[in-house]
């Protein structure tokens, strides 16, 4: 029997993600609506644009939440490793959005720089303080899940925009309620979008990583075959080492070991097993064992097409 199990604590973890990324799209796509609304009658195009900002933020954890939602479906004979890659694949989308994002915030920043807009700042200071209660509170029910999870991630990054956005957009209000400066809004807004491009980058380049189907974190081939060597006796020889993973939570392994004759198959390669988890965190591997002159496949565990 495979080693790895995804019982009731992945089915729970996958639950409660699926639950606080749904909670936040709520929250964000009905403080929009209220944004479009100040932003029409203040005569703000700053509130306007964010309103499409928090629309595309909307979009994005309404594909996040799609993707928790289909990870739980089971495998099937048609994709033996269910669909927990999607929400690889949202994080990746969601992450290219901000690029997106990131730069149609500094072409409307130009644009204001070049032609001021005059924005009514106490309408505008009511409106950042309700976005910045709104954002706080999706940031906080995000932070509730599971941190490590990339789909999570991006969808936190997302809603921490937001967050940077009211922020500005309050510090810019007082500004312009105090000194009437109305350049402050698109200055803070390259400000904002500056900060989330450095975090779009952390999870985009995680997400192709895994996309791609390079090695986990912290796996190193050579290093598998001298712990393997060195910890099992009987292995003289590991080669064919791949490693790849599905999800951040779900690393893989496959490697063939040659043996002594007289070594004892089975214990070698529930040993090897044992290395590849202790020290590499990877509790799914297949493990072929040859010898000279014969090979044995595992037949409790499908080899990697």
């Amino acid at each position: 029997m495979a080693d790895h199990d995804h019982g009731a604590n992945g089915h729970s973890h996958g639950v409660q993600n699926q639950r606080a990324v749904g909670i936040a799209a709520l929250l964000t796509g009905g403080f929009m609506f209220a944004e479009v609304f100040g932003g029409v009658i203040s005569g703000s195009l700053a509130l306007l644009a964010d309103a499409g900002h928090m629309l595309t933020d909307f979009a994005s954890l309404v594909l996040a939440w799609f993707a928790f939602r289909l990870a739980r479906r089971p495998a099937d004979w048609k994709r033996t490793y269910g669909f927990d890659r999607f929400s690889v694949l949202a994080a990746f989308v969601n992450g290219l959005s901000l690029f997106v994002i990131a730069g149609w915030i500094c072409f409307e920043a130009y644009e204001r720089l070049n032609r001021p807009v005059e924005v009514i700042g106490g309408l505008m200071l009511w409106i950042a303080l309700g976005g910045l209660a709104v954002n706080l509170l999706s940031f906080w029910v995000l932070s509730r899940g599971e941190g490590d999870n990339l789909n999570v991630r991006a969808a936190a990054l997302h809603v921490a925009g937001d967050l940077l956005g009211s922020v500005a957009a309050l510090i810019a209000s007082l500004v312009i309620i105090f000194t009437g400066w109305m350049p402050i809004d698109p200055i803070l807004s390259v400000l904002v979008a500056l900060i989330i491009l450095r975090s779009a980058w952390h999870v985009v380049r995680e997400a192709a990583h895994i996309l791609l189907e390079a090695a986990p974190k912290g796996f190193d081939r050579r290093k598998v075959a001298e712990f393997i060597l060195s910890d099992v006796p009987g292995v003289v020889r590991v080669r064919h080492v791949h490693a790849w993973s599905i999800t951040q939570e779900r690393p893989m392994a496959t490697l063939e070991a040659e043996v002594a004759d007289a070594a004892d198959v089975e214990q070698i390669r529930q040993s090897i097993k044992a290395v590849l988890k202790t020290r590499f965190g990877i509790d799914h591997t297949t493990v072929e064992i040859s010898s000279p002159g014969v090979v044995e496949e595992k037949t409790d565990q499908n080899a990697r097409s």
